[in-house]
């Protein structure tokens, strides 16, 4: 399997990607748990809370997930989270140093992009899949539409992260160039595994 279809294997598992940001270890296993339970499986632990690699560590236990790590500024991060468990990467950002760090360590790599010029950056790097972040505030789906119009026929996919809501993440993935889409409502508020497990279930994805 290429670079591209391991990432197209990321990418498609799901129609969402919840952004998981987790402050105790203890509920890491349920939320995952109750995630997969209702159809979603590609899990993005973000490393911004101190407990997040053992967060990675204990989802990736939990049969059926796929977790990888979010946030990743750098490649020490990048590192520690391979080393947690982490099976793809994320970032809110691109950068040579990650994006290089990426391909070497060969693992799955969604850097943030914005805007053309990050998607130029990415391609040529050798990137084709990238995260659009922050998707709302970067102009939303006629943004999006019009990035795709120029790189579309080039092969890119996007997995459009931030301000996508309950609401609003079928009108993303209708796009022909969205493969997934990054959310955080299915965690929002510190919810509960119970809370999780309800928030999933009405997705109707199983």
């Amino acid at each position: 399997m290429s670079y591209i279809e391991r990432l197209d294997a990321v990418m498609d598992r799901s129609p969402i990607m919840p952004v998981l940001v987790v402050e105790d270890v203890a509920k890491a296993r349920p939320i995952a748990e109750a995630l997969v339970a209702g159809g979603i499986s590609t899990l993005e632990v973000t490393l911004r809370t101190p407990a997040a690699l053992d967060v990675i560590s204990e989802m990736s236990k939990v049969e059926g997930a796929l977790v990888g790590a979010g946030t990743v500024l750098n490649t020490e991060q990048m590192d520690k989270a391979i080393k947690a468990g982490a099976k793809f990467i994320v970032s809110p950002g691109i950068t040579p140093a990650l994006a290089k760090g990426a391909l070497e360590r060969d693992i799955p790599f969604l850097p943030g992009t914005a805007n053309a010029s990050d998607i130029m950056m990415g391609l040529d790097l050798g990137l084709r899949r990238f995260k659009f972040f922050p998707a709302m505030t970067n102009g939303g789906i006629p943004a999006l539409k019009g990035l795709s119009a120029v790189f579309g026929n080039l092969g890119v996919r996007f997995c459009p992260t931030g301000g996508i809501t309950e609401a609003t993440y079928k009108d993303w993935l209708a796009l022909p160039t969205v493969g997934c889409v990054g959310g955080s409502w299915l965690t929002a508020g510190d919810a509960s595994p119970e809370e999780v497990a309800k928030r999933t279930k009405a997705l109707g994805l199983r």
